[in-house]
This record gives structure tokens, sequence and C-alpha cells, in this order.
């Protein structure tokens, strides 16, 4: 998902939903041990790299929706995950390169989604273009892992996969045609917070049971009690918004309706695009939360 205007590359980095998340203990590390499925959607932030001619590194940030994601501004220093995605390349053999970067926002943050995940593996795979670093997908994803646990998943580039250890670990799947009603109040979670309260999960499914369901012929069939979000019971309690969101999509006729991971997003999946497009109607009133009708990436 990338392509040359002049001097520049552009890049399109899509934002993730969980179909499935398991958290089980805590490792030595400090991380959490879980079993995730990830599907990627067309819902994407736009990033274009222009080479400079020193080692300076500067990222612009064009905020779509400025005022949503609870108001928050986007860092554009070495908070930001492209910086630091920028950062270790240099690292890795681009010490004398330079880049300036503009990262158009449209996915929403502090919603589980992914977004800033998903900008910095399109960091590391662009540069590794522009800079014709010639890293291995393996060295990338390796990279991607000292930056956060969902980055290697969007490395990757995998339009559905399954995740284990901290998520590090990717294994790709067969992705399918689904359609979605993604829903993401103006508040938002930390990811450490949500964590910080949930416990180890009893539930007995595994991601891979819910990749064999997503392979029934119809996505009626699909057993929904498969979908299963463990941050989903603290993420209600930390934030109403939450609680909220989750009951005004459940009072529709969604296949399946959950968090994505550590909120405060929440998603119905749908029968058909236009039945997608209904439902995002319908609810569209809701003066709490932005709604998107999305499609899965195959």
């Amino acid at each position: 998902m990338y392509r040359f205007e002049a001097d520049t590359l552009v890049a399109y980095a899509p934002a993730k939903l969980n179909l499935f998340l398991k958290v089980a203990g805590k490792r030595a590390d400090g991380y959490h041990e879980i079993e995730t499925v990830m599907q990627t959607i067309d819902l994407f932030d736009t990033l274009s790299f222009r080479r400079r001619e020193d080692s300076r590194v500067s990222l612009e940030v064009r905020q779509t929706e400025p005022g949503t994601g609870n108001h928050e501004v986007i860092p554009s220093d070495e908070k930001n995950l492209v910086v630091q995605a920028v950062k270790l390349l240099q690292e890795k053999g681009g010490r004398d390169r330079g880049v300036d970067i503009t990262l158009i926002k449209r996915i929403p943050s502090q919603a589980g989604l992914g977004g800033g995940s998903s900008d910095a593996a399109s960091t590391i795979n662009a540069l590794n273009r522009l800079w014709n670093l010639n890293l291995t997908l393996a060295e990338r994803c390796q990279l991607a892992a000292r930056l956060g646990s969902d980055i290697p998943f969007f490395v990757t580039e995998s339009p559905l996969a399954s995740c284990s250890g901290k998520g590090e670990q990717v294994e790709a799947e067969k992705s399918r045609k689904m359609h979605f009603v993604v829903v993401k109040p103006h508040s938002g979670l930390s990811t450490a917070k949500v964590y910080a309260n949930c416990v180890s999960s009893a539930f007995s499914q595994t991601a891979k049971d819910v990749i064999k369901s997503l392979h029934k012929t119809n996505l009626s069939d699909v057993e929904s009690g498969l979908f299963y979000n463990s941050l989903e019971e603290p993420a209600r309690r930390l934030n109403q918004d939450v609680e909220r969101t989750l009951e005004r999509l459940e009072q529709q006729p969604f296949l399946k309706t959950m968090m994505s991971g550590s909120g405060t997003a929440c998603f119905g999946l749908c029968r058909s695009r236009r039945q997608a497009f209904y439902l995002a109607q319908k609810l569209h009133s809701m003066d709490f939360a932005r709604v998107y009708v999305a499609q899965s990436r195959v």
C-alpha cells in the first residue's frame, strides 16, 4: 500500500479490529500473555515520506477530526511512535539519512484501533524502501516488537492474523470480506490502565477456533460466542461511554457486537454492506461518538 509521487513515498496505514482477545497471566517482562485475532479495515491514516539531504527528522501531524479522541493533541516529537520508528531505522543503517514526514490522521486515538502502531509499522516498511536498507521481514518485525506489541502485525501487512506472546508472534490467516459499523466515543482510555484492571481469562476457546469459524460459508453461521475480548469488562467499568456504546449496539440486529482492543471503539459485524450503512445511519444520532462504516481488507 505504497506509491511514489515525484520524490515522495506515500503509505497508507490501516486500522484494525480485534475479533478475539484473550489475556492470560503477566509475563516476567511486565507485558501480558495474549492470544488475539486482528483484522485490518479500510479506515486509513496517510503518511508521506520525503528524503532530506541531512540526517534530521521532521513530523507534521494533520488531524482530520481535531475535536475527537478525548481532545488529545497528537505529538510530533519523539513521543510519537513514527519518530521512534525513524530513530530505530537510523540506528539500523540510516544514520546519515533524514526524512520529512506528513501524517494525515483519520484513525481516532485511544480507540483500540491500532492507529499509532499502524503508523509506526508503515514508517518501518516505507523507510526500508526509501533508504534501500534491504531489511528482511523478520528483521523489520524484530525492530517493530521493540516499539509495541501490535506493530509486528502491521509490519507483515497481513489483512488477518492470529497473534500470540505479547502480540509479536504473528501467523497470517486468509481473510474474507466482512462489513462493520465502528463506533468511537469522543472519550478515550489508557491501554495500560485497562490492562492493569484486567484479570486472567478462563475462556476456553482459542484464536484458531475463531479463524475456523470465520471460514464458514455464511457469516450468519459464524459462532458469535467465539468473539470475545478480555478487556471489555474492565473498560466498561472504567469508562461509561464504552458501556453506553455497547448497549446501543446490542439493541441493533448485528451478527455480533464487541469492543476492539483496549477501547473505547466498539463495533458490530453486519450481514452486508447495505445493512452496515443502514445501521450506521440509525446510530448517527449518538451525540457522544463517531460512527464509521468499514470493510475488511482481504
